[in-house]
């Protein structure tokens, strides 16, 4: 073997054993959208108690950005599908079911619920909300009810969002009697993203466009606006049929959405109806489909039915269908929580209800005292709550109190509270003359014989039954 030997290639044979195909229909395959901060490995091993499968998944890492599960159940599948979107590391995933041929556009889109807020009262349509969620990405299903009050100062939809553009937070609207109006997108269960481009495929220090920006300082270069342009494919050339009937604009690539305007299919379909006509009937056939394209210009629903072909997304009654956390990192939410829970009183904790039950109820002193203030827990955008916390198995979970053990009434025995005592002496609020801490403690062990003399009598004095008084 030499290396001027030309390579040959191995025909890998048909044969059951070579393949893998009935194990896969049981998996999913994803990939990682950040993998500096994504580690294959740990994935592997984590994602499974994310999912509550442990032992009925296994993980196989096919490249340091692509991945594997091979589930057991099919029940186990169809839960981690209908519960997207996934994130590791704080960082989303894209997953989809294994499919023996994928399609070019296989793990591109991320299937996720869009809060859509501040839309005008005269169009609070389901066709206008379609349109409104068109802007970010193709919509699957419209969580919108006309006939049922609604509480949320939202509408949710479910799109298919395209990884590789940056996630859309406002988009103005003009309105047909003037004026406009902003809306503003909020994606649920997606954590984090570049707060510079907006991108989920990394953080801001790692940016590209930070990245150059500084290279273009320190290289003292003359500062520019970069814009970036995306290059469109030429869709009608001069031999074709369709060239002078329809503009490039008319049958390229929507620069708002990133999606085609017409379906190939469609344009085919105009080119044979142009192309079996001569004369007279190819001209009256050019300004029919002429006026076709320029009806559905303005027409976002004629426009998805008719040149795209797509299919009209589901509407569903339930307004909270599927619904996942929004994480906004603000301290604006923060703010308001910690406003509210002080209008409202502090909720006490157990500790600080039975100091102060002891406090009323000790002798030494005639009034109560201001116990401190606690730590304030509020619940945060991100669905983590402060407070007090233990570690388990499958996580962290709230400290549950066991039930108090209190002794039989015999066998009870006054305590005394030196605390109360000695901060008495250091108050100064005692009536008395100030004594020291020994003093303090003769005194509460004084009284604390006297209340146990008191509550072991055997039985009460009562004045002897001496007859009928003498009128």
């Amino acid at each position: 073997m030499s290396l001027e030997e030309e390579e040959v290639p191995f025909d890998l044979p048909d044969l059951p054993q070579f393949s893998a195909v009935e194990s896969n229909k049981l998996s999913i395959i994803g990939r990682t959208l950040n993998p500096e901060c994504q580690r294959m490995k740990d994935l592997i091993l984590d994602m499974p108690r994310k999912w509550q499968v442990y032992d009925r998944v296994r993980g196989v890492a096919l490249s340091p950005t692509m991945f594997q599960f091979v589930f057991k159940y099919e029940h186990d599948l169809e839960a981690v599908m209908r519960k997207r979107v996934w994130t590791f590391n704080e960082w989303s995933v894209v997953i989809d079911r294994w499919v023996e041929k994928p399609p070019d556009d296989y793990l591109q889109y991320l299937l996720v619920w869009v809060q859509i807020r501040n839309i005008p009262v005269n169009h609070y349509t389901t066709k206008a909300i379609e349109t409104f969620g068109g802007f970010v990405g193709n919509v699957d299903v419209v969580a919108f009810d006309p006939s049922k009050a609604q509480s949320q100062d939202y509408v949710r939809v479910r799109v298919f969002f395209d990884v590789s553009r940056p996630v859309r937070r406002t988009k103005v609207i003009n309105l047909p009697q003037g004026g406009s109006v902003t809306l503003r997108y909020d994606f649920e269960r997606i954590q984090k993203r570049c707060h510079h481009c907006q991108r989920l495929t990394h953080d801001k220090d790692k940016c590209p466009q930070l990245i150059q920006e500084r290279k273009d300082q320190a290289s003292e270069r003359p500062k520019r606006v970069l814009e970036e342009k995306q290059r469109r494919e030429m869709v009608i050339s001069r031999d074709d049929p369709l060239y002078g009937v329809l503009s490039e604009e008319q049958v390229g690539i929507d620069t708002m959405t990133g999606r085609r305007i017409i379906n190939p299919e469609v344009l085919q379909n105009m080119r044979e109806y142009l192309l079996a006509a001569e004369g007279g009937e190819k001209r009256v056939r050019i300004e029919r489909v002429r006026n076709s394209v320029m009806e559905l210009q303005n027409d976002p629903v004629g426009q998805r039915d008719f040149l795209r072909l797509e299919a009209p997304p589901k509407v569903t009654s339930n307004v909270d269908f599927e619904k996942g956390r929004v994480f906004g990192y603000g301290l604006k939410n923060v703010e308001n929580q910690i406003v509210s829970r002080r209008s409202e009183g502090v909720a006490k904790s157990p500790m600080m209800e039975k100091e102060q039950r002891g406090v009323a109820s000790d002798p030494l002193k005639g009034k109560d005292f201001d116990p401190p203030l606690l730590p304030e827990f509020f619940e945060c955008s991100t669905g983590f709550s402060s407070g007090y916390a233990e570690a388990n198995s499958s996580g962290t979970s709230r400290i549950k109190g066991g039930r108090r053990y209190r002794p039989p009434k015999r066998l009870r025995r006054f305590k005394p509270r030196l605390v109360d005592a000695e901060r008495e002496d250091a108050t100064g609020k005692d009536d008395g003359p100030p004594v020291g801490k020994q003093a303090a403690k003769r005194r509460a062990e004084a009284v604390a014989g006297e209340f146990t003399r008191v509550a072991r009598r055997s039985k009460s004095e009562v004045v002897p039954n001496g007859g009928l008084p003498n009128l």
